[in-house]
């Protein structure tokens, strides 16, 4: 049987395969349409068995919404390349369409995403994309909150998709300041809403962290405790004679540590990490301590960060939800970065061509 134009742009427009993909399939079957299709979703399953061993760790986040439910998927491409591509973003929309629908919590449960990937032929439809962009496509990961109010925020294109779900007010002031603070949280990218959501175990990795990173830097040791270990070097003369002398004329100048050689600041560290049981119980370095505990807070906890639209430069997120209605409050949130976590392919096109040229 002749295979016409007509006969592969019908193909074409069924399946999204490519045209030479079409008349190969309609050659094999003798134009039979539905076998033909049938030969491009095996061809399809075949190219994503080939692919299954590469990395996918671009694409798009996507979010879906009713009034008190959203829902922010994220499906991945090999290349930045494809990830702008509209059939592409099409695709990723349909999965977070379904996601909504499903009813499932997500996150990174396998069981949901491939729950969801059996709604509505969604694998059959991940095979044909496959098939027609020529790229590993990978839908890795969903998450869905609810509330008396949602709110979601795309940032860049895709590369960063936010949710937010907040309870005490539903009206559109507050789905505007839910808004706000969805994009707050695509720019500051908090870990948690509040501080009490913060684990005991992971404050007390905190502060062993900073202790240590604060010995290790005797320069901004406080005064008292750098004094103490100029003493033990000069008493134990443990520097070499040239940084003797400098020590000797510059310890009270605040440009001292520009002036040392590196051995030496090394060993004023060392010092510092040798004596670092009678240090923790030191008022003023725990002092120190706290206050740098308290900054990391304050950035990773949403409401204690400053409001990123304050006028004054000072207002917290937890001021400003206030200054909206002080009913309203953050039940929960969620943000995905596109590859986050994933090992990414090194792209080097030059040497890749000169591989192939010998």
């Amino acid at each position: 049987m002749a295979i016409t134009a007509a006969m592969v742009k019908e193909l074409r427009e069924m399946t999204g395969a490519g045209m030479m993909d079409c008349k190969k399939a309609l050659t094999e079957t003798n134009g039979d349409m539905d076998a033909a299709v049938e030969v491009l979703k095996k061809s399809g399953a075949a190219k994503m068995e080939k692919k299954a061993s590469r990395i996918a760790a671009e694409g798009i986040a996507r979010v879906a919404a009713s009034d008190t439910v959203a829902v922010v998927v994220e499906v991945n491409s090999e290349t930045d390349f494809v990830a702008k591509n509209e059939t592409f973003q099409e695709f990723v929309q349909v999965v977070a369409d379904n996601a909504l629908a499903s009813g499932l919590e997500g996150g990174t449960n396998g069981e949901d995403v491939e729950a969801v990937l059996e709604m509505n032929g969604l694998k059959d439809l991940l095979v044909e994309k496959t098939a027609t962009i020529g790229e590993k496509l990978s839908v890795r990961r969903f998450a869905r909150v609810t509330g008396e109010c949602v709110a979601s925020y795309i940032h860049a294109g895709g590369k960063i998709g936010v949710l937010v779900a907040a309870t005490g007010a539903s009206d559109d002031t507050a789905k505007d300041a839910l808004s706000n603070i969805a994009m707050q949280i695509a720019a500051m990218n908090p870990k948690y809403i509040s501080r009490a959501d913060i684990p005991n175990e992971e404050i007390e990795k905190m502060r062993e962290i900073t202790i240590d990173s604060a010995l290790n830097d005797p320069a901004s040791l406080p005064k008292p405790i750098q004094n103490e270990l100029y003493t033990k070097v000069e008493t134990e003369n443990l520097f070499s004679e040239e940084d003797l002398a400098i020590l000797n004329e510059k310890k009270n100048d605040k440009y001292l540590y520009n002036f040392l050689s590196k051995e030496a600041i090394a060993k004023l560290a060392e010092l510092a990490l040798a004596g670092k049981a009678a240090y923790v119980d030191n008022k003023i370095f725990a002092g120190l301590v706290e206050g740098r505990i308290s900054k990391h807070i304050k950035e990773i906890s949403l409401l204690e960060q400053v409001y990123v639209k304050a006028e004054d430069g000072k207002q917290t997120v937890a001021k400003y939800l206030e200054s909206v209605n002080k009913d309203l409050a953050i039940a929960k949130f969620v943000r995905f970065e596109v590859g986050e976590g994933m090992e990414k392919k090194n792209e080097d096109f030059a040497a890749e061509v000169a591989a192939q040229l010998g």
